[in-house]
């Protein structure tokens, strides 16, 4: 599989919310991805809801033997476009079939089971073992392949692993923020393909200064520098940066060539940026971040 994937979010309107202004746009996007050798797109029931879903199914049915879709259930959205956990059994089960009738496939290659366990406002009284426990149902009918975590604690993670294996993990992790770094860990040992979401920081590392150097020598963007830091950060690494931009995808795809040629010194030097050792996420100063959101407005 490629570890260049294809986040999806950006495909639906603002605030991933509703249609895009030009869904044809959006279908040629993810048809050019193909096209370009990308094999696994990260999406999601909550984007939209459903549209981003939908405009997968639309471009790429059916879905090519070599595309992996990973789809997440368990998460909503609120009637103020708010996000929510929605991970009720029922509601996880009609979220599947969802799913599968937009993406227009009889089977999901991959469907995470999103948690609260990272999302600030979020909470859930059900059970993980619950929740969890429809997608091992729903395997065990045909209608999901993988199952994966997306938001796990190390300890949510142990105790999905007692009950089934877990193919994928979706947890935030970048150059700025390491705080999966304990369960990326975990993924490295048992097997496990570890997915990062904002793998650019929401935007924030476009200038970023130690990214400069490298990406000056490699005749690279810092994007794609930070991009390429991860894949040489562990081998369990998928990567997913999103676009609506042709050029933008062709580019976050090229990421993967500026990994083979990231030197061990400057692969350390990134990676000493923040200590691991205590999950520390860094802060850049203000002025910093203000040029970084102006940087992330033109990536898009």
């Amino acid at each position: 599989m490629n570890r260049v994937g294809y986040g999806a979010m950006q495909l639906a309107g603002p605030n991933v919310w509703g249609p895009p202004d030009d869904p044809e746009a959006a279908r040629r996007v993810l048809r050019l991805a193909v096209e370009q050798g990308v094999t696994f797109f990260d999406t999601a029931n909550a984007y939209g809801p459903r549209t981003v879903n939908r405009l997968i199914g639309e471009a790429l049915r059916p879905l090519p033997d070599e595309v992996i879709v990973g789809n997440k259930v368990g998460a909503g959205r609120g009637p103020d476009g708010s996000w929510i956990i929605t991970d009720h059994p029922d509601t996880v089960r009609e979220q599947v079939h969802q799913a599968l009738a937009d993406l227009g496939t009889e089977t999901s290659e991959l469907t995470y089971l999103r948690l609260a366990g990272d999302t600030p406002g979020t909470h859930s009284d059900v059970p993980l073992e619950d929740a969890l426990g429809v997608l091992v149902e729903l395997r065990d009918q045909g209608l999901i392949r993988r199952i994966g975590l997306s938001g796990a604690s190390p300890g949510m993670l142990a105790r999905a692993r007692r009950m089934t294996p877990i193919a994928a993990v979706q947890n935030r992790f970048n150059l700025l923020d390491r705080s999966g770094v304990q369960v990326l860990a975990d993924c490295e040992a048992h097997g496990i393909m570890f997915v990062p979401y904002f793998p650019l920081a929401s935007g924030r590392l476009a200038s970023y200064d130690e990214l400069a150097g490298p990406a000056e020598r490699l005749g690279a963007t810092p994007a794609q520098v930070a991009l390429a830091w991860l894949l040489r950060r562990s081998p369990a690494m998928v990567v997913i940066p999103g676009t609506t931009n042709p050029a933008h995808l062709r580019a976050n795809i090229a990421a993967a060539e500026v990994a083979a040629n990231l030197t061990d010194a400057e692969v350390a030097r990134l990676t000493g940026l923040v200590d691991e050792s205590t999950a520390v996420i860094e802060q850049p100063h203000q002025s910093t971040l203000d040029a970084l959101r102006s940087a992330a407005e033109s990536h898009r």
